[in-house]
């Protein structure tokens, strides 16, 4: 006989079984749960090279007395960062709430 914790039982295994074991790479996140996909960790991957980059030329610009490059090349990258981190959170909101409108027997 099919019970509801049967289901849930099923439900974990399959969840388990369907998800991505692999690490992230993902440099600047402070959690490496929040990638879904190698897609995912794929894109924002590079994105943290792109962030990654321009601190290096933001240093560089530096080097050579250019302060309004390096800010300006700074700034660009703060807000890429930051940009990062909301769609991250909001790829997690979704995800959760698609998971809330599986039915248990799924």
């Amino acid at each position: 006989m099919i019970t509801r914790s049967k289901l849930a039982e099923q439900l974990r295994e399959y969840q388990i079984r369907s998800k991505h074991d692999w690490a992230s790479v993902s440099f600047f996140s402070s959690s490496s749960n929040l990638a879904s996909s190698r897609v995912d960790t794929a894109i924002f991957v590079i994105w943290e090279l792109v962030v990654l980059a321009l601190f290096v030329f933001s240093a560089v610009s530096l080097y050579f007395r250019h302060i309004r490059l390096a800010v300006l090349l700074l700034s660009i990258a703060l807000l890429l960062l930051l940009c990062m981190r909301v769609t991250k959170q909001v790829k997690l909101a979704r995800k959760k709430q698609r998971r809330m409108l599986l039915p248990l027997s799924m």
